[in-house]
């Protein structure tokens, strides 16, 4: 294997890392998962109001969890746009 191309591909990988790592500190992040959790909460407060239930109720950090991760490769994309 050529030299020059694995150095590449090294660089190109640990430049991918660190993208990475600066989006898992990052405060757009944070603010984001705070957001859509708070969104979350009012949701399921309103809902709880007619129904209450164990099953319901450990729907929640599901529901938030799964809302974040889907959501935030969207900002992810936006915020890495901005770095460029």
């Amino acid at each position: 294997m050529d030299f020059e191309k694995e150095i590449k591909q090294i660089q190109e990988r640990n430049t991918r890392v660190e993208l990475d790592k600066r989006w898992e500190t990052c405060w757009t992040r944070r603010v984001c998962i705070c957001i859509l959790t708070y969104l979350v909460v009012v949701i399921y407060s309103y809902v709880i109001r007619y129904w209450s239930n164990i099953f319901l109720s450990s729907l929640v950090p599901v529901i938030g969890f799964t809302l974040s991760t889907l959501s935030l490769r969207f900002v992810r994309k936006l915020w890495e746009k901005k770095l460029k």
